[in-house]
């Protein structure tokens, strides 16, 4: 269990949550295990499946904590609210927010911005570490020009500038990306992006990883109380998440691209991991999901340190913890969202 923004994250499955005089009491089995202050909680989140006694979710409405539960993959589950309460101030100014292009465009720039920088390291991260594998030149000019898109970001006026710079950035970095993958490269041949269906197995592996990201992306705007269908650079369309899909373009080259490398570089997914249809789309298989799920959830549970609380955590609670600091940026807590920037 971790304590991170005011929040008591709740990791293991088999904790118990239960009120102790004005103290939440976790426990394991009939053990005592940790004890937190209501008084210095503003949330609890909770990915265990054991759950927490009525007593406490009582406690918690009484007092405005949001008691969000998960699974321990991550999904949302519920939450509880006070009487008084359910977050109906924050989702309202995020609604407010979301119909104003000004205040649209600052958030989407800090998205894009983290994005973009997260893109360029992984670029020069595979300069450093594999030299003589990676045509370094390329890479590095590559990484020059998503460098110089940065300020150009930052002086965008208007999301659909923001978003042109997105996708000049994109074409840059895919552009480069079959060079950093260094096995398997036959069979993981990588020529550029396709979607709908993806057409080699490198673009089945990225959208099969989107999809997962954007989901525990939603699950995590949930928990902090935020509506994860209406986004700022995502415009609102009935069933998709567009807020989801907003936080998670910061996320996507350090935690996904590099997911994906990794399981080819390591050979954790091969060639027997995936069907090709008749009409050319490439999709994994029973056995590529279940290696894949096996290897993402070994991803989330690896611990790095967050770049603007400055402390060690596990990667599968980054979504979680940018949607508690973009709950915060909208109720003023802060004045500007702050983007995972990985390096």
């Amino acid at each position: 269990m971790r304590k991170l923004l005011n929040t008591l994250f709740v990791l293991s499955d088999d904790h118990y949550l239960t009120l102790k005089g004005e103290t939440v009491s976790i426990l394991r089995g009939k053990e005592e295990v940790a004890c937190f202050p209501l008084l210095t909680l503003e949330s609890i989140l909770c990915f265990s499946y054991a759950g927490a006694s009525p007593a406490l979710m009582g406690a918690c409405a009484e007092k405005g904590i949001q008691l969000s539960f998960f699974s321990p993959r991550g999904k949302f589950l519920a939450s509880v609210f006070g009487e008084m309460r359910g977050n109906v101030i924050l989702r309202q100014t995020q609604y407010r927010l979301s119909d104003n292009e000004k205040a649209c465009a600052q958030i989407a720039k800090s998205f894009i911005l983290g994005k973009i920088y997260n893109a360029r390291w992984v670029l020069e991260r595979a300069t450093r570490d594999h030299p003589q594998r990676v045509p370094v030149d390329k890479l590095k000019e590559k990484s020059a020009h998503l460098a110089a898109l940065l300020p150009i970001v930052e002086a965008a006026d208007s999301v659909e500038t923001i978003r042109g710079l997105e996708g000049e950035a994109a074409q840059q970095y895919f552009t480069a990306f079959n060079d950093l993958i260094l096995q398997q490269k036959t069979v993981f041949a990588f020529r550029g992006r396709s979607r709908r269906p993806p057409l080699d197995r490198v673009n089945a592996l990225l959208s099969y990883t989107y999809t997962i990201l954007a989901r525990d992306c939603a699950s995590a705007l949930s928990g902090a109380g935020l509506d994860p269908f209406v986004g700022f650079m995502h415009r609102p369309r009935p069933g998709r998440s567009s807020l989801a899909l907003d936080l998670m373009e910061e996320l996507r080259p350090v935690y996904a691209d590099r997911f994906v490398l990794s399981c080819i570089n390591q050979k954790m997914m091969q060639e027997k991991h995936f069907d090709v249809q008749e009409n050319g789309a490439v999709f994994l298989n029973d056995v590529g999901r279940k290696a894949f799920f096996t290897a993402w959830q070994k991803r989330k549970q690896e611990a790095i340190k967050h770049p603007f609380l400055g402390e060690k955590i596990q990667w599968g609670l980054i979504p979680y913890v940018q949607a508690l600091l973009l709950a915060r940026t909208l109720r003023g807590d802060l004045d500007r969202y702050p983007p995972f920037f990985w390096k």
